[in-house]
C-alpha cells in the first residue's frame, strides 16, 4: 500500500455509459469547459471512462471496439491532456462483467445463473438471463478470453495514458453454474446444489481474477493504482485485498445503500490501513438518472462525513452524451467540496481514535440483497447512535489498540482467535459478547464469561427482559421488556447476573393465543435463566441483542448496550449531547499534537416509499434537504493533559471550555450540518486521551 501516491480529497467519477443507438457522442466536448468546471468545483480528480458497460471504448482502441458514433477519436485522451495540465488526476475507468457488446459476440462468456435470475431480480421478467430485460447482462470470470480482453484493455491505456490508477468495475461473482463453473466446482471439491459453495467459488474466481490482474498491471507500472468495484467492500482479512492499492466505499445513501452504511463501511476500511475514498452521487436516486440532482447540504453532509472518518471523497455524476458537463450539479458540489478544501490541513496524517472495536463475522455470506448481517450492522448503527467512535476489525488485527471489543450474536471463536481474546482479557481488556458469540464449535464457552451453556435456546419467542434493581440507568425499565428473539439457555458460571430471562404465560399459537400479539409476562413464574451476566472485564447477553434492534429499532435494547460500555469503560473518551441522529468522531493528528472532534447531524427523512430504480426493485429513498441549525451543545474529551487551546478549526474562533479531573468540557453554540474543533496539546500518543 506504501508504494502508490496518496488518493486526493475531492474527486468525482465520470459516468458515461453510453449506447450505440445515441448520435453524436462528445460533439459538444470543450476541453477548457470542462477542466473550468471541475475547477470551480474545487474538484481535483475525476474518473474518466476508457471502457463502459456497453462495451464501447472512448478512445482508438486495438483491443475492443470505440463507440460507432465517436464524434472524437480520442474523447479520453482529450479529457487526460487538459486536466493533466491543470493539474486535476485522471484515474481511468474500464468496465469488466457488464459489457453489452461481449455479452453479443461472444454469448458463452454468459452468467448462467442457478436460480435463473438476475443478480438484483426484476419481478417482471424471470426468463434465463434476463435476455429481454433493460439491463446488463452479466459475464462469467470463469473464461480466460474475458481476463485477456480486459488485461490487454488496462494495459494499452497504462501505456497510451499512463493514468494514476485504473478502476475496474464489477469484479464479482453472479451465482454462476456455466459448464466452466461447474468444472471450477468440481475441482474444488464443492457441491454445485449449495449456495454457500457457489459463493465460495465465485469469490475464488473474483480473487484470481484480480490478483492476475494487478500482477500485470504492476509488472509494467508498479506505481499505479488499481481497484476493484463490486459495489461493498466486504469485511474479510488483509490479505483478501493483496491486488488493491487503496479501497474505495461505493455508498450512494439515496441509492439503496442508506445513511448508516458508509460509516459503518469505513470505519471496517480505514482500521485496515488503506487509503480510502468514499464514494457517493449527486443523483436523487442511483447511478445513471439524468436530470436528478441531490441538494448542496445533502453533498455537504456526506462529504464531510467521509472526511471526518479519515477518507477522501467522490461525488458520482454522469456526463451528458454530447460531453458537455451540467453546471447545475457542479453549482451543488462546489460548496461540499470548499469545506473539504479549507479541512484538508486538519485531515492529513489523521488517525482516528476508537477504544471500541466491533468484530464481524467473516464467515458468514450476507443474505441476497444486503451488504453486511444485521447482527454486525446492528451493532455499528448502535454505537453510531450512542456517538461512540469505534472501528470495525478482523481477526488479524492488534486487539491491544482497543479498550473495548464488541462480539455480535454469532462469533463463534475457536483455535488462534480463542488464543488471542483470551490473551486480550488476560491484559485488561474488555468484551461485550452476545447469544451464540464466544462458544466454540462443540457449544461451550471458549472465553471466560461467568456463564455456561445450559440446554440450548429459550422455548419462548418472544420472552421477557427483567434487570436487577439499579443495574442499568432510568432509560431502561424496571418492569419486562419484550425481547423479540430465542435467547441462549446459559446459566451462571462465577459471573454476576445483572438481568433475568423471564417467560410469557404461553407461547401464542392458534390453540391458545392472547391479546392481538403475544402474551404477556408471568409475573409468578421464576426467572428462565440469565439474560445479562457480568465479571470485571466482560459483559455477556443471552439474546441476539444486535440483530434484534437492527430489525425492530427498540431504543431500550441500545440502553443496555450503554449502561455495559459504560460499566467497563468507566469513562469514555468522548461524552456528547447530540440527537441520536447525529454522528461524531474523533481524530488525532501526531505531527501537530492535537485531537479534532467533528459533529455532525444530517438528519435524513424517508421521503419516497415506491422508488423503482429499474435494477434493484421498488424501495424506499431517504432526502436531506433542510438540515436544522442544533445547538447550544456540549461534549465532554478525556484527556492525560490540559489542552493548550481548543478552537473552531474553519473560523479560527476559541471554543468555551473548562477543565476538571481530566476532563475537557466544550461549550459549542450551535452548528449547522458539521462542525470540527481542534483541541490543542493533549499529549504525543492518541492512547494518552
Amino acid at each position: 500500500m506504501s508504494n502508490f501516491p496518496p488518493l486526493r480529497y475531492r474527486q468525482i467519477h465520470l459516468d458515461f455509459h453510453t449506447s450505440e443507438d445515441i448520435p453524436d457522442i462528445g460533439a459538444e466536448f470543450d476541453a477548457a469547459d470542462f477542466v473550468k468546471t471541475l475547477q470551480d468545483a474545487h474538484v481535483d480528480s475525476v474518473t474518466v471512462f476508457a471502457r463502459c458497460h456497453h462495451g464501447w471504448g472512448y478512445y482508438p482502441s486495438n483491443v475492443g471496439p470505440s463507440h460507432p458514433n465517436l464524434a472524437r477519436p480520442d474523447l479520453l485522451g482529450e479529457m487526460v491532456t487538459a486536466c493533466r495540465a491543470a493539474n486535476i488526476e485522471t484515474p481511468i475507468y474500464i468496465t469488466v462483467q457488464w459489457d453489452e457488446y461481449l455479452a453479443r459476440t461472444h454469448p458463452e462468456w454468459r452468467v448462467m445463473g442457478a436460480t435463473n435470475r438476475l443478480q438484483v431480480p426484476n419481478k417482471d421478467d424471470a426468463s434465463a438471463g434476463g435476455q429481454l430485460t433493460a439491463t446488463w447482462h452479466s459475464l462469467c470470470l470463469s473464461n480466460d478470453g474475458l481476463f485477456e480482453y480486459v488485461r490487454d484493455t488496462a494495459l494499452e491505456i497504462a501505456e497510451r495514458y499512463n493514468p494514476p490508477g485504473l478502476f475496474f468495475d464489477i469484479v464479482t461473482g453472479f451465482d454462476c453454474v456455466c459448464p466452466k463453473c461447474l468444472v471450477k466446482l468440481d475441482e474444488m471439491g464443492l457441491d454445485a446444489g449449495s449456495a454457500s459453495d457457489r459463493a465460495i467459488k465465485d469469490q475464488a474466481l473474483a480473487a484470481s481474477f484480480r490478483d492476475r490482474m494487478s500482477d500485470a498491471v504492476r509488472a509494467k507500472h508498479p506505481a499505479m493504482r488499481t481497484f476493484y468495484n463490486a459495489g461493498h467492500i466486504p469485511k474479510r482479512t488483509a490479505s483478501h485485498f493483496d491486488a488493491y492499492s487503496h479501497m474505495e466505499i461505493e455508498s450512494l445513501p439515496t441509492g439503496g445503500w442508506g445513511y448508516d452504511h458508509f460509516p459503518t463501511s469505513a470505519r471496517y476500511a480505514r482500521a485496515q490501513g488503506f487509503d480510502t475514498l468514499g464514494q457517493t452521487g449527486k443523483f436523487h436516486t442511483l447511478w445513471g438518472e439524468f436530470g436528478g440532482y441531490k441538494s448542496s447540504d445533502a453533498l455537504t453532509y456526506e462529504c464531510a462525513q467521509m472526511v471526518t472518518l479519515g477518507t477522501k471523497c467522490l461525488i458520482g455524476d454522469q456526463l451528458h452524451p454530447n460531453g458537455v458537463m451540467n453546471s447545475d450539479t457542479y453549482a451543488r458540489v462546489a460548496p461540499a467540496y470548499a469545506r473539504v478544501c479549507a479541512l484538508e490541513p486538519y485531515l492529513d496524517g489523521a488517525e482516528q481514535v476508537s477504544e471500541v472495536a466491533i468484530l464481524p463475522n467473516e464467515h458468514v455470506v450476507p443474505q441476497a440483497g444486503t451488504r453486511g448481517t444485521q447482527a454486525d450492522d446492528g451493532a455499528a448503527q448502535m454505537l453510531l447512535e450512542l456517538h461512540i467512535p469505534f472501528d470495525i476489525i478482523t481477526a488479524d488485527a492488534d486487539f491491544s489498540r482497543y479498550r473495548l471489543i464488541v462480539l455480535p450474536d454469532e462469533i463463534l471463536v475457536t483455535g488462534a482467535l480463542s488464543d488471542k481474546l483470551n490473551d486480550y482479557i488476560n491484559s485488561g481488556g474488555s468484551i461485550i459478547a452476545s447469544c451464540r458469540s464466544g462458544l466454540s464449535t462443540e457449544g461451550k464457552f471458549a472465553l471466560e464469561l461467568g456463564v455456561a451453556m445450559a440446554d440450548g435456546e429459550v422455548s419462548f419467542d418472544p420472552s421477557y427482559f427483567v434487570p436487577a434493581q439499579g443495574a442499568f440507568g432510568a432509560s431502561v425499565p424496571m418492569n419486562a421488556t419484550a425481547m423479540y428473539s430465542t435467547a441462549q439457555h446459559v446459566t451462571l458460571d462465577g459471573g454476576e447476573c445483572l438481568a433475568n430471562v423471564h417467560k410469557p404465560y404461553f407461547q401464542r399459537s392458534w390453540r391458545r393465543f392472547s391479546s392481538h400479539q403475544h402474551t404477556p409476562d408471568d409475573p409468578r413464574a421464576e426467572p428462565i435463566c440469565p439474560a445479562v451476566v457480568v465479571t470485571p472485564q466482560t459483559a455477556y447477553v443471552s439474546y441476539p441483542l444486535f440483530s434484534m434492534y437492527k430489525r425492530i429499532g427498540q431504543p431500550i435494547y441500545k440502553h443496555i448496550f450503554l449502561g455495559l460500555i459504560d460499566r467497563l469503560l468507566d469513562r469514555r473518551a468522548l461524552q456528547v449531547n447530540l440527537p441520536s441522529g447525529g454522528r461524531t468522531s474523533l481524530t488525532y493528528q501526531r505531527e501537530h499534537n492535537r485531537v479534532i472532534l467533528h459533529l455532525l447531524y444530517g438528519g435524513p427523512q424517508v421521503r419516497g416509499v415506491a422508488v423503482d430504480d429499474l435494477q434493484h426493485g421498488v424501495r424506499h429513498i431517504e432526502v436531506i434537504e433542510d438540515v436544522p441549525n442544533l445547538g447550544p451543545l456540549s461534549a465532554e474529551i478525556t484527556c492525560k493533559n490540559k489542552p493548550s487551546r481548543i478552537f473552531d478549526v474553519l473560523t479560527d474562533c476559541d471554543i468555551e471550555w473548562d477543565w476538571k479531573d481530566g476532563i475537557a468540557t466544550l461549550n459549542v453554540d450551535g452548528m449547522h450540518i458539521h462542525r470540527a474543533i481542534a483541541i490543542q496539546g493533549v499529549g504525543t500518543d492518541w492512547k494518552e486521551i
